[in-house]
């Protein structure tokens, strides 16, 4: 076969066992597998976001490894994704000035607010959510089990209030929102009339005008349903609570360079 003696030789002592890049590779591999059983909604770049802030490896990975691995591993991220949606027309009141520019630069710049159903234990919830989008915080968030309640509706502008109170905040607070019924009432606007808020509202039948929020609540619902089973939840109150704080402080964001929403306001001096 024309192979020298001592090729032969290192061959048959090293027969069996793995190099250093085989042995990286399968605890890499362990590692990734572990993160996708806990995390099954996770794409490849939030696993290695996960594997490096968990693990104390003793060796550089990039995403493109991890990459590969999940291929190798036939792993892929369970949630589901969406289609584009025709948009519609403008609000004659709140005209939309935030216009898909979303570059905070101060925390409660712009604000977003939607409201999504989840179904838990037989029961139909409105959730209502506000989100700083300098750092996709979730700042506010309130659950109904009846239609159509405008009371998380209040109860998060409220807690908005309180925020710009305590910052105390000279410049205008951009509430950007959708064409509800709760978000176009007069008494929704005497219940912030004397805070320096602009008011701002997508094109009716238009999420890609709030896309913050709506991508946000359908990523949400699928991690919950993937890595939380959320509909076998007895105290659903309770997870909703504990969700947010896992969201703010644990959960790695993309669009913040992996880092957590709190950990990025931090980082930014805030």
């Amino acid at each position: 076969m024309n192979i020298n003696r001592s090729g032969y030789y290192k061959w048959l002592r090293r027969k069996g066992t793995y190099n250093r890049y085989e042995a990286n590779r399968k605890i890499l591999n362990f590692c990734i597998s572990d993160c996708h059983h806990r995390y099954p909604s996770y794409g490849y770049h939030d696993i290695a976001s996960v594997v490096r802030k968990n693990n104390e490896l003793d060796f550089y990975f990039s995403d493109n490894l991890v990459h590969k691995c999940c291929k190798q591993l036939s792993i892929k991220s369970k949630a589901k994704h969406y289609q584009y949606k025709k948009s519609g027309d403008e609000s004659l009141i709140y005209p939309n000035i935030v216009k898909n520019n979303w570059d905070a630069s101060e925390p409660l710049e712009i604000i977003v607010s939607d409201m999504t159903h989840i179904r838990n234990k037989g029961v139909n919830y409105e959730w209502t959510l506000m989100i700083d989008t300098f750092n996709n915080e979730i700042i506010s968030s309130a659950l109904s089990r009846t239609a159509g309640d405008p009371k998380p509706y209040y109860k998060c502008l409220d807690d908005l209030l309180k925020l710009i109170e305590k910052h105390k905040k000279t410049t205008p607070t951009i509430l950007h929102t959708d064409q509800g019924a709760v978000y176009h009432s007069k008494a929704y606007f005497k219940a912030h009339e004397n805070y320096n808020i602009k008011r701002s509202m997508s094109r009716s039948g238009t999420p890609t005008d709030n896309p913050i929020i709506e991508s946000l609540n359908r990523w949400i619902k699928a991690e919950m349903a993937c890595d939380f089973q959320y509909w076998k939840i007895n105290d659903f109150e309770n997870f909703i609570e504990k969700y947010v704080e896992y969201f703010n402080n644990e959960r790695p964001a993309y669009c913040l360079n992996y880092k957590t929403p709190i950990q990025y306001k931090l980082d930014k001096g805030f």
